[in-house]
């Protein structure tokens, strides 16, 4: 598949699956094969079902979920490097979590690759502490100043 198609199927599982929720379009963009590489989900994440599991998860927590395409890249003939934004409002138990009702922000990076018109493997790195500070579960580090001109005189 030319590596062009690839982006299509990209965009098409953020718009079809993460923000609209259409769960039965995951059959039809995620191989039985696939496997889902992701620091926030320790156990990893397998196959079509998985997937489902997971966006079920993220859209009963953030009903108002919407994942917009930052940057969207074609590697080679199978791979796809995305960054994208996710934003949304925490109505629902998350991981545990009660909803909060405050609204998040969050970046990350995807890297997908695609095997016969399916995605099979993703690695991705997204902002989870810059989450769970959001909802004020994690306390907000204190934000040194990294200045923007001169610096300090040693003596």
């Amino acid at each position: 598949m030319p590596a062009e198609e690839n982006k299509v199927l990209a965009r098409r599982f953020i718009e079809e699956c993460f923000n609209k929720g259409n769960l039965n379009s995951v059959d039809e963009l995620v191989a039985t094969n696939y496997v889902d590489h992701d620091p926030s989900m320790p156990g990893g994440i397998y196959g079509p079902s998985g997937v489902k599991q997971f966006i079920s998860m993220y859209r009963t927590a953030f009903p108002d979920l919407a994942i917009s395409i930052d940057e969207l890249y074609a590697i080679g003939e199978n791979r796809v490097m995305m960054r994208w934004t996710a934003r949304g409002t925490h109505r629902g138990t998350l991981q545990g979590i009660p909803a909060t009702g405050k609204q998040a922000t969050v970046s990350g990076m995807t890297l997908s690759r695609y095997e016969n018109g399916k995605g099979v493997e993703d690695y991705n790195n997204w902002d989870t502490l810059g989450l769970m500070q959001q909802l004020g579960v994690i306390p907000m580090a204190s934000q040194p100043t990294m200045g923007t001109g001169t610096q300090p005189s040693p003596h």
